[in-house]
């Protein structure tokens, strides 16, 4: 059984960089840092067949492995042992030496228990020959890295996060982490997405290593924090129902259910298998720690250190647009049909969710246009005024400036700070003939100080260009003496 959250798609004009950049560091360990693993598996493997270890461990690994099963009820060692016994029949010595030489647990049996199994002589031998192959194992990388339970350290609870079994363990965990890292890395930013991702699998660790008190066999893989990735993904969603995707066996399907509802699935199903799966070498504990881990991160600190961003729950773009089409062509055709009221009622309710779409100014606009005499009108033209300003769009500024003059001056005028302001952008674009217009509708508004500053300007602006009569003009009007240049 198989069930994944599948409520996002990528937005690829922003990447998800530190889930990316997760995969390319796993990558790059296991290519390189791992990448003598095989020859020093080979080497351990070679050296144990040219011993004589074989004849020596055979007979106590098969009694081993039944005193697991019948002690320790491991029935998941039942398969082992039949594939054992099987190898010693057909004398494949080859595939009894890759059961046993790497067997850290049969090991560390036999270590305990080496007085007992073997006479004073057959004992010195294998120590002989034993202890170096060992100590060889210990170099390949899940020893050296990998988290040990009986030899916990805290950098092995970091550094097993980045090791892998092999090519497709890797495979497979790099397609669940891109899966859902892209989607919590959205919600939380690259910051805390890193950290939380990291301490999942730090709590991952520590709950294996509870359930597997004094273990010398090493954990490595990244689905502790991968199963840290789930927990956090509906729990980001809380009770929100999304879609999933199951995989039952032989039957596939997407489904919507409430994500919090799943969580409690999961860390069932991981707890079954803990128990009753048998020996398949998956830390399932090691999962069920990593799901608690994700969702407690959010349930419990999502007010403080883990807050999902504001913008995580706004709809991508490419959704945002859809719905502002589908609601615009919804009220151009109530335009069309001349419901002048409702048409103006749909353009107010997209202007305020959509402020940075000026064509719903421009409608809202125009419709206040149709009654000059309203005080509408004039609330409409400074609104549409002060964006264009602020959108660098002097040309637009003017022409309604100019409408405005026409239309509706005589019912409302406009305050002396409107004139200031189309003076200004008048001066800013070097249209001096405007200004001086603005300027006279300035000067009858009956602001002074206002007045006075715009006539130091244009004096001013005028002096630039050597246009001495019109600066002696404004400055004639600021009340003191006419300056020659």
């Amino acid at each position: 059984m198989l069930i994944v959250p599948a409520e996002n798609v990528i937005n690829w004009k922003r990447p998800p960089w530190a889930t990316l950049g997760l995969m390319l560091a796993c990558f790059l360990v296991f290519v390189f840092y791992q990448s003598d693993d095989d020859r020093i598996a080979e080497a351990v493997l070679d050296n144990y067949l040219a011993s004589d270890l074989v004849d020596l461990e055979s007979p106590v690994y098969e009694n081993y492995l039944q005193r697991q099963i019948g002690l320790e009820n491991a029935s998941g060692m039942t398969d082992r042992l039949e594939r054992f016994q099987r190898a010693v029949k057909k004398q494949d010595t080859v595939s009894q030496a890759g059961m046993m030489a790497f067997d850290m647990s049969f090991y560390r049996y036999m270590q305990e228990n080496r007085d007992i199994l073997w006479a004073s002589a057959e004992r010195a031998r294998w120590q002989e020959l034993r202890e170096p192959i060992h100590t060889q194992t210990l170099e390949l990388s899940s020893f050296r890295s990998g988290l040990v339970p009986a030899e916990l350290t805290p950098s092995t609870l970091v550094s097993y996060q980045f090791l892998h079994g092999g090519w497709g363990h890797l495979i497979g965990n790099m397609v669940f982490l891109f899966m859902l890292g892209f989607t919590v890395e959205k919600a939380l930013g690259i910051g805390r997405y890193l950290i939380a991702y990291l301490l999942c699998g730090i709590v991952s660790g520590l709950v294996f290593t509870a359930f597997s008190l004094g273990s010398p066999i090493p954990l490595v893989g990244a689905s502790g924090s991968i199963a840290g990735l789930m927990g956090m993904y509906v729990a980001i969603y809380g009770r929100q129902t999304i879609r999933f995707f199951g995989f039952f066996w032989v039957y596939f399907n997407y489904f919507r259910a409430p994500a919090l509802a799943m969580l409690p699935v999961w860390l069932g199903k991981e707890i079954y298998d803990y128990y009753f799966a048998g020996a398949t070498g998956i830390a399932y504990m090691a999962h069920a720690g990593g799901l608690v881990a994700g969702a407690g991160v959010i349930l419990l600190l999502g007010r403080s250190w883990f807050q999902v961003r504001e913008s995580f729950y706004e709809p991508e773009q490419e959704a945002q647009d859809q719905r502002f089409t589908a609601s615009y062509a919804q009220a151009m055709a109530t335009l069309g049909r001349m419901e002048f009221d409702l048409a103006k009622a749909q353009f107010g309710a997209l202007w305020e969710r959509y402020p940075e779409r000026l064509v719903l100014l421009e409608h809202l606009y125009q419709l206040a246009k149709l009654r000059p005499d309203l005080p509408e009108y004039r609330a409409r033209t400074c609104e549409l005024m002060n964006e264009a300003l602020r959108q660098k769009l002097t040309e637009r500024l003017v022409e309604v400036w100019q409408e405005y003059l026409a239309k509706g001056e005589a019912h409302h005028p406009l305050a002396a700070g409107d004139h200031n302001r189309v003076l200004f952008a008048c001066l800013r674009s070097d249209n001096l003939k405007l200004a001086e217009k603005a300027f006279e509708r300035l000067r009858s508004s009956g602001d002074p100080l206002l007045v006075e500053e715009a006539c130091q300007l244009l004096a001013d602006e005028f002096d630039k260009r050597q246009m001495s009569p019109k600066a002696r003009h404004y400055r004639s009007l600021l009340g003191g003496p006419a300056q020659a240049i």
